[in-house]
């Protein structure tokens, strides 16, 4: 439980760090707010000089309270540790900050990736960094939506606000952020797609389970299906397989019944046996 605990502690710094390095290097410097509450003390810093990462602070914490109330003690613990840190390191980056491009288009490409890796990281760890972030976790724990198509919405009004600021042409470049921070978060949550699901609809499901088991070596699932138009009753063969393993599931299937139905879908983690360990996953 300790070692989990530093671990995860230890895994929304290392978001946040990562987080401050691109919003203090490539969007307060290009003045782009990529929405949310880093957004607004961009926007803050620009007209008023007031410090970004204290304007974080304050703008967090009415969201801060509401995310401890509803999301549990231990995510409000994190997200405090997260918040805190992350207004530190983004006052502390400013002050050697020096935009690394003078090229918008880069300033948003490559904030967008840095920023959405790091809050990536510490969505995983269980944590937050505070602003609209908290939000998005609040939408995504409510409705079926992943956490960074909730940002997206949330940030929408910031990046509205932004525009009537700087102009119309940097909220432009502020919507490219947010759409690769998204993305990147996405990614970072749900991993890049290694594995294949096949689920096979066939005359022959025993002799094509047995086929696969013995030259793939995967295990196979038969569920229990019903064709709605003949109203018989169908066995469905689910097996996953690596990517490199597809084409000969093609084959055996073929082989052995070639009017056999497959479908055959992309997996972004499996955990179990042949593959990667559900305890090793959980951090145990």
């Amino acid at each position: 439980m300790v070692r989990r605990i530093v671990l995860g502690y230890a895994g929304v710094l290392a978001g946040v760090v990562i987080t401050a390095f691109g919003v203090s290097f490539f969007l307060i410097p290009a003045r782009i707010a990529a929405g949310g509450v880093s957004g607004l003390a961009t926007v803050i810093y620009h007209v008023a000089g007031f410090p970004a990462g204290v304007t974080m602070l304050l703008l967090n914490i009415p969201l801060f309270i509401l995310s401890w109330r509803i999301l549990g003690t231990m995510f409000g613990a994190r997200t405090l540790f997260g918040t805190v840190t992350l207004s530190i390191f983004v006052d502390l980056f400013n002050r050697w900050a020096v935009p690394i491009t003078e090229d918008l288009v880069l300033a948003a490409v490559y904030g967008g990736i840095i920023s959405g890796i790091g809050l990536g990281i510490a969505f995983r760890f269980g944590g937050s960094t505070g602003g609209t972030d908290m939000a998005a976790q609040l939408v995504a724990r409510f409705f079926p939506t992943s956490v960074g198509q909730a940002l997206l919405l949330v940030d929408g009004a910031v990046i509205l606000l932004a525009g009537a600021v700087f102009g119309w042409e940097l909220a432009m470049y502020a919507l490219i952020a947010v759409f690769v921070s998204t993305k990147t978060i996405d990614f970072v949550q749900e991993g890049q797609s290694y594995a294949k699901a096949c689920l096979i609809i066939s005359d022959h499901p025993e002799a094509i389970g047995e086929a696969i088991m013995e030259k793939l070596e995967r295990g196979v699932t038969s569920l229990q299906g019903k064709g709605m138009y003949t109203k018989q009753g169908k066995e469905v063969l689910l097996v996953i397989v690596s990517r490199l393993e597809i084409a000969s599931i093609k084959r055996i299937v073929a082989e052995i019944d070639p009017r056999a139905f497959v479908i055959i879908h992309d997996v972004h983690e499996v955990l179990g046996e042949g593959f990667r360990g559900l305890e090793e996953a959980a951090g145990r």
